[in-house]
Parts: C-alpha cells; sequence; structure tokens
C-alpha cells in the first residue's frame, strides 16, 4: 500500500470502516472514518470519485468493529516504520482523524455514537486535543437536531467541520451537487455549523464546460460568504480546491481540472472580498 494524493482507496488498509490517505489539504496522513460503505449519499456532486454512488443514506455501522479498525489505524500510523514504507517524503506526520468516505456522513442514524468512539480511542492515546479531527460535510442535514448535537460533541473534542459550498445560487447547486436545498437553508445551515463548531469552507472550483466560479456564480458565491459574516459566523476561512481524481459519476468527459495560476487567483478574489484566509489546493 503506498498512498499518494490521487489515490484515496478506501479498502486501501483491508478494513471496513477505516482508511489512511494522503491529504492535500491536510498537508500529511489523515485517518478516514467511512460511515458510508454502501456508497449512498444525499447529493451527487458531478465530480464525485466513488463508484456506483447511489441516493440514500448511511446503513446501520458496527460500531464496535469501527472502533477496533480506528485502534488498529491509529497504531499503524503511529509506527514510523510504517509511515516510511507507504507515506512519500515531506507527508509523513498523522495530520488528523476525518469523517469523510463514499457519502454523507450525518446521514448516519449512529453520528454522535462514533464521534464518542472517536473521542474515547483518542483519549486512551493520550492524543484527544492534539489530533485534529475533522467532519467534512455538505451541511444539508445541520438543522436537525441530532446534528447540531453531534456538532456540538465535535467541539468538544476540539474538532472542525469542513463545510462544503460549490455553489451559492440553486441552478449551480443543481447542476453541480444534484441537490435542490436552496440558497437561504444553505446560509442558515452554514451559520449555524460555525456557531457550534470551528468551521470552515471547503469548495471545489473546477472547469465543467466554463468555470465553475465566475461570473454571476463568483458573485453570489462572495455575497453569501459576506452575509455568513455579517451574520457574525465565525468561519474559520475557505479551503479552495482543484479537481485531482478522476470523477466515477456521468458528467466526468465533461470536466477539466482550472490551470493552477486560476485557482490561486479566484483564492485572492475571495481573500479579498470577504478579508477570511483562503488555502488554495490545486
Amino acid at each position: 500500500m503506498k498512498l499518494t494524493t490521487d489515490d484515496h482507496d478506501r479498502d486501501s488498509a483491508g478494513l471496513r470502516y477505516v482508511y489512511p490517505v494522503v491529504s492535500r489539504r491536510a498537508r500529511g496522513v489523515s485517518i478516514g472514518i467511512n460511515l458510508n460503505p454502501d456508497n449512498a449519499c444525499n447529493w451527487r456532486c458531478v465530480y464525485c470519485q466513488v463508484p456506483g454512488l447511489v441516493r440514500g443514506a448511511a446503513p446501520q455501522i458496527e460500531l464496535a468493529r469501527l472502533e477496533a479498525e480506528l485502534r488498529t489505524m491509529l497504531a499503524r500510523a503511529c509506527d514510523p516504520a510504517w509511515m516510511e514504507r507507504n507515506v512519500p517524503e515531506g507527508s509523513r506526520r498523522l495530520n488528523d482523524v476525518a469523517l469523510s468516505g463514499n457519502g454523507e456522513s450525518t446521514t448516519s442514524a449512529q453520528f454522535e455514537e462514533v464521534l464518542a468512539i472517536i473521542g474515547k480511542v483518542l483519549s486512551e492515546r493520550g492524543m484527544l486535543g492534539q489530533l485534529r479531527v475533522v467532519l467534512i460535510t455538505n451541511g444539508s442535514l445541520v438543522s436537525q437536531p441530532r446534528v447540531q448535537r453531534g456538532l456540538a460533541r465535535l467541539a468538544e473534542l476540539g474538532g472542525e467541520a469542513w463545510f462544503k459550498l460549490d455553489s451559492a445560487t440553486d441552478a449551480g447547486r443543481r447542476r453541480i451537487n444534484d441537490t435542490r436545498i436552496d440558497t437561504e437553508r444553505v446560509l442558515d445551515a452554514l451559520a449555524t455549523c460555525a456557531g457550534l463548531v470551528p468551521t470552515w469552507v471547503q469548495t471545489m472550483a473546477l472547469d465543467f464546460e466554463g468555470p465553475s466560479l465566475a461570473g454571476d456564480e463568483e458573485r453570489a458565491y462572495l455575497e453569501l460568504l459576506t452575509k455568513a459574516l455579517a451574520r457574525g459566523a465565525p468561519l474559520r476561512g475557505v479551503l479552495l480546491y482543484g479537481l485531482a481524481r478522476p470523477s466515477h459519476q456521468p458528467e466526468a468527459p465533461r470536466l477539466r481540472a482550472l490551470p493552477p495560476a486560476e485557482l490561486e487567483a479566484l483564492g485572492e478574489r475571495i481573500a479579498k472580498a470577504t478579508g477570511l484566509v483562503v488555502q488554495s489546493s490545486p
């Protein structure tokens, strides 16, 4: 198993729920937790690299198995010999535990229980508060009380949320994310999420028969971020990233990565317009 930023195979470690990746945005090794091994998600983003993606929610999770797998993967990642064998030089550090995977993690009815397990395992290893815990989410279920309780629990673990925002228009989200969630609901969810747990906005910018964030789309995006900040949402910044891995969706032949300079220029415009820190990852 040789980890690269171009391959985030969920089965690379031979485990059901836990997998290691080298993350461009995390800039190190991230231990992923996949609560959607059924490849089910409530969105269908055109750039999604999950093969056989279906609409739906996370299945019932075998919590004892997930806990055992997390212990196993943490032990491996803390072994310098494992790092040397499997991780490229320059990325050989353990950066975080990330709730990510083949679908939206908050669709799991056991979301809160999984966070409790993460806290328990990290605490026993003396890593709680030292190893970051990240939730990568589309934010669509933030209005649900059980998800808000989970976000508060994530904050107690010293964690943070990466809130997907690829478009700030209804038409753009239908095109990029294949969802009909409206802009006001997205704004409410972003503000609520940021009020419960430290939150970064995570944005994919790509060429989908033209730049996905340009013209009216870029203006709407900047306006939404400005409105969120005006509401007092304490956003940490923007994680702006480009297309690095092949999509497994029907739109794949129509997708291209933006040139790095174009992505960087977009990041500079976002930072200037909002005052937010922007980290760009081509």
